[in-house]
């Protein structure tokens, strides 16, 4: 596997034919691709008004090697996970002690279903939770859900806010009233600084 998270390329060899059809001062130049199992493949289909002279359909013009290489993703790690929900302070009080014990962050995403701003955010950080899988968990908490003690936990004024919290406590925010790209990069860097 490959630093970015992908298998290896894969390569395909083999050799471009390609044939000329004159159709009233047009020509037509299809591209076959012969494969090592004998098959061919049409590739692409190019009309231009110049030509190579008077040659009939079938005839070949010109051949050329080609190299191809495609990635896969890897399939093994999820590309998405989706974030549990905090439904009030106990249960809060449980995930703070089951990441201190195991010394990890969590990140809370505070927000409110009629917020168009973080149900826009969410999907994107369920994508960067799959980024972290092993090393930090994303948690979100509907602030219109959940009892008000909660919230006034949280120290929640705006929304969409996105915390860190280690060792128990709040350590960075970053609140999320901009652009959702902006938002994932200034949460990644928040991250790096406590991991």
């Amino acid at each position: 596997m490959s630093a970015t998270g992908l298998l290896y390329p894969h390569i395909l060899y083999g050799e471009v034919v390609v044939y000329q059809r004159d159709q009233q001062h047009q020509h037509q130049h299809q591209c076959l691709v012969s494969s090592s199992s004998g098959r061919y493949v049409f590739l692409s289909s190019l009309k231009s008004s110049s030509g190579c002279g008077n040659a009939s359909f079938g005839q070949r013009i010109r051949r050329r090697n080609f190299r191809v290489e495609a990635t896969w993703p890897d399939l093994s790690r999820p590309s998405v996970i989706e974030m549990e929900s905090i439904d009030d302070s106990e249960q809060l009080d449980q995930i703070l002690l089951h990441a201190q014990q195991n010394s990890q962050p969590i990140i809370i995403d505070w927000m409110a279903a009629w917020c168009r701003k973080c149900i826009y955010l969410k999907p994107k950080l369920e994508k960067l939770a799959a980024e972290y899988d092993t090393k930090i968990k994303f948690y979100y908490v509907d602030v219109n859900k959940v009892p008000q003690t909660l919230v006034k936990r949280g120290n929640i004024s705006k929304m969409p806010t996105i915390q860190l919290w280690k060792d128990g406590e709040m350590k960075a925010e970053v609140i999320g009233g901009h652009k959702a790209w902006l938002v994932i990069e200034e949460v990644r860097e928040m991250i790096l600084k406590f991991l």
